[in-house]
């Protein structure tokens, strides 16, 4: 983002910004949206000062840290799409979204307490996700690989529930793994076998 008057950030300051966005990632993922911006400041290695020069309140860095994390997720489910074949680039990006999803409640949920407009904020981000994710669901479902039944809605809300339960199951990667492969018997198309 740009300085005062739309001028370039210079290059210390941009550094500084992604150091403390990259220190808030981390600490608000792994320690909660309660930890105070000065422990933040202090694991980027900066001072409290240098943070609200970038982000004046503590919504607007959680805010920016959401929608970093949704510009990743875009960039990197377009990088998915682009280097796989459509199924495998269809379970690969569901994984991710479900990872990088993980907490995304708890920042949206303080973000509105705050009175901050969590949908108008995300909307461009979230819509290009959602516009690479239909395609990926279309080009897996013409290869045979999804049910072709699956809508965009449905498929929006289990990598939304998928998320929720891995919250609910902690790191451990175990647990993890049997659900993705549960979730994804469940994505594949039935093959000759009758449902009971």
């Amino acid at each position: 983002m740009g300085g005062a008057q739309g001028r370039p950030m210079r290059a210390d300051a941009a550094r500084n910004r992604a150091r403390l966005l990259d220190a808030a990632t981390e600490v608000f993922t792994t320690r909660g949206v309660g930890v105070p911006t000065e422990e933040i400041a202090r694991t980027a290695g900066v001072g409290v000062g240098t943070l609200f020069r970038h982000f004046p309140t503590k919504e607007a860095l959680l805010e920016a840290v959401m929608v970093r994390r949704l510009e990743e997720m875009a960039v990197r489910t377009a990088r998915l799409a682009d280097e796989s074949e459509p199924p495998e680039a269809f379970f690969a990006c569901f994984r991710l979204v479900v990872e990088q999803s993980e907490g995304k409640n708890e920042f949206a949920q303080a973000l509105a307490a705050a009175g901050v407009d969590v949908h108008a904020s995300l909307h461009e981000p979230t819509m290009e996700i959602q516009g690479r994710l239909a395609d990926l669901l279309t080009g897996a479902q013409r290869a045979g690989a999804v049910r072709p039944e699956l809508g965009l809605p449905e498929f929006l809300a289990l990598l939304a529930g998928t998320s929720r339960a891995m919250e609910q199951l902690g790191a451990d990667p175990e647990p993890r793994e049997r659900i993705f492969q549960v979730v994804f018997d469940g994505l594949r198309p039935r093959r000759g076998t009758s449902a009971k």
